[in-house]
């Protein structure tokens, strides 16, 4: 078992690996960074020798390529990359394992390092299919192991996917938090009824994907033309708190072209097709 990249996600993932008893090797770009009860190559190439399964976890794309320029030959080698990234990168990195004689799967890690090896982690995986039954349960070390499909980019996007929908979420919880500080109120006492709110509305995920998939978006729950009304609203209120309402631009504007082209009667989840260029 090799692990190239020891930054906090490239740590836990080796540290994972050695606690359930695997023999593992590490590199790392710079000196320094060490892994209990791992031993270290010195060289890319001594690390990819050691082990029928390389696991790469740098900082980006780049970095991944890099990292093959000075593997050698990766014949009977399975190179799974952690690395974030996109579709069309992951798609690069797997024609150039190719051409070094490897197997190429690539990854998307839904967790933080601190939940590797825990309950709740996840990395979803996508690539040579063959490679990643081979070693699933491996890989399942690290978290719960779901496979995508066979084009090396569906981890990538699926990913891609879920963060933007935890960035969005973020975005909205921040704004939420700033208004209650601004205001004097206890963000302690408010993020209860705040997770207790977002998860209400979480229910109707399925609805909304339901939604996207048949295009009908009639709605009598909360149309675009009356949430168009209500905008000005969270703007005013955050402008009297001082607060800027960066945050809230992107949905509003959103909103504003989804009821100009003649949809204020649909639902909210309309706005999945305004996304489009």
């Amino acid at each position: 078992m090799t692990v190239i990249g020891l930054g906090l996600m490239g740590r836990a993932l080796a540290g994972a690996f050695v606690n359930a008893g695997l023999r593992t090797t590490v590199w790392n770009r710079s000196a320094g960074k060490e892994v209990e009860g791992a031993r270290r190559a010195e060289s890319v190439a001594a690390a990819v020798g050691a082990s029928s399964l390389v696991v790469v976890c740098v900082v980006n794309n780049d970095a991944v390529l890099g990292v093959l320029e000075q593997a050698g030959s990766l014949e009977g080698r399975v190179l799974v990359n952690l690395t974030n990234g996109t579709p069309a990168q992951a798609r690069e990195v797997a024609a150039r394992v190719a051409e070094l004689g490897g197997r190429y799967v690539d990854g998307g890690i839904m967790a933080v390092p601190q939940m590797i090896a825990g309950p709740g982690a996840l990395v979803l995986y996508s690539g040579s299919r063959e490679a990643f039954e081979e070693h699933s349960a491996t890989l399942e070390v690290l978290a719960e192991a779901r496979f995508m499909g066979e084009d090396a980019g569906a981890a990538a996007l699926y990913d891609l996917a879920l963060l933007s929908g935890m960035y969005g979420m973020f975005g909205g919880i921040y704004h939420a938090f700033a208004m209650v500080r601004a205001s004097g109120g206890d963000v302690r006492e408010f993020a209860p009824m705040l997770t207790a709110w977002l998860a209400a509305m979480m229910a109707g995920t399925p609805q909304a994907a339901e939604e996207v998939v048949s295009g009908d978006y009639t709605t009598e729950v909360s149309a675009l033309a009356m949430n168009q009304l209500a905008m000005p609203n969270f703007f005013e209120a955050s402008k009297e708190l001082g607060l800027r309402g960066d945050l809230l631009v992107p949905i509003r504007d959103m909103i504003d072209r989804a009821v100009e082209a003649g949809h204020g009667a649909d639902s909210l989840t309309r706005l999945v097709d305004m996304v489009k260029e």
